[in-house]
């Protein structure tokens, strides 16, 4: 049965969360991102000047575009549709390692990767002006007091540097130090050097369970973890045996005046409900409002929709 409140319901401090679910968030694309067609396990993107084939199981349906426009993109990924191995690029004509691209004040390069990312999860794109949207509010409401946010599994760094922008302190973490290379990279590309950001190459749970040990704290918390993944020492990362026990830790980095927290995850076989029921355990005393469901990317020029992750975040108010 389908569970669904007003969002400008929220809870007071102290009891259960309000919960609305399922709830569907859609990213319709911007100047430098588009989803152009899907269909037969595949997608066709346009990221900045080049379009781009990736396998995707979802994209169950019957494409729409002809197959000599498919035939025509940059370049097209042939690999593992899982992500627990590298795959392939095969490229038509001369394209760069790198090529530049942006999202509001943020500049980035995309970048082929061997796990078929380009540098970017454009549906993230609802969550970015949501949390940027709650940054701008405080501020306004409270310009004197330090807005502290922790981006976890951060990646090239557009969750940390959007937020930044609007005049938040953010620590971002993630085991990879080149993905850290790549999130400093694109802060230098910005022109964004002098924002309040910490760059940190760690294992995300050894750095959450130190943050509790230290007592700090944070205003917002950003979660996009791997289904599998190791950090710099070896450190195993499974979600599903890993994930609970974050969370537990991450509920004492949140205080009473705490804004949101917002957990992502990407390529499990699970459902929305399963992340809701877990966040809704771990903030059982928290107030506020807890959505949770799915991240969608809608068709360029179509009334189609791509389900790309699921989703739970919370918010005070």
């Amino acid at each position: 049965m389908a569970k669904q409140i007003g969002a400008s319901a929220f809870a007071p401090y102290g009891s259960p969360p309000e919960q609305s679910w399922p709830v569907i968030l859609e990213t319709r694309g911007w100047k430098d991102y588009r989803l152009l067609d899907m269909g037969a396990g595949e997608k066709l993107e346009r990221y900045g000047r080049f379009t781009i084939v990736r396998p995707e199981p979802q994209a169950m349906g019957t494409r729409k575009l002809k197959e000599s426009v498919w035939n025509r993109a940059d370049a097209i990924f042939s690999g593992d549709t899982e992500e627990e191995g590298p795959g392939r690029w095969k490229y038509s004509g001369n394209v760069p390692e790198t090529w530049p691209m942006s999202y509001g004040p943020v500049r980035y390069n995309g970048r082929f990767m061997s796990f078929r990312h380009v540098g970017v999860f454009p549906e993230q794109a609802a969550h970015w002006d949501w949390v940027n949207g709650k940054v701008s509010e405080e501020l306004g409401r409270a310009p004197d007091k330090p807005l502290k946010i922790l981006n976890l599994f951060g990646y090239t760094g557009l969750a940390s540097l959007l937020p930044a922008t609007e005049g938040a302190q953010v620590t971002h973490v993630d085991a990879s130090k080149k993905a850290i290379g790549y999130a400093r990279e694109n802060q230098a590309l910005s022109g964004l050097e002098d924002l309040p950001i910490r760059w940190i190459c760690e294992d995300a749970s050894k750095f959450v369970a130190r943050e509790v040990r230290r007592g700090n704290t944070y205003d917002g918390i950003i979660l996009d973890p791997p289904k599998y993944g190791r950090g710099p020492k070896g450190e195993v990362w499974d979600l599903y045996a890993s994930l609970p026990g974050m969370l537990q830790d991450l509920r004492q980095l949140l205080t009473r005046d705490s804004l949101f927290m917002i957990l992502t995850a990407y390529a499990i076989r699970s459902s929305f409900l399963s992340i809701h029921e877990l966040m809704a355990e771990t903030l059982a005393d928290q107030g506020g409002l807890l959505e949770s469901g799915e991240l969608v990317i809608a068709e360029e020029n179509g009334d189609r929709a791509l389900s790309t992750s699921l989703f739970s975040r919370w918010s005070s108010r």
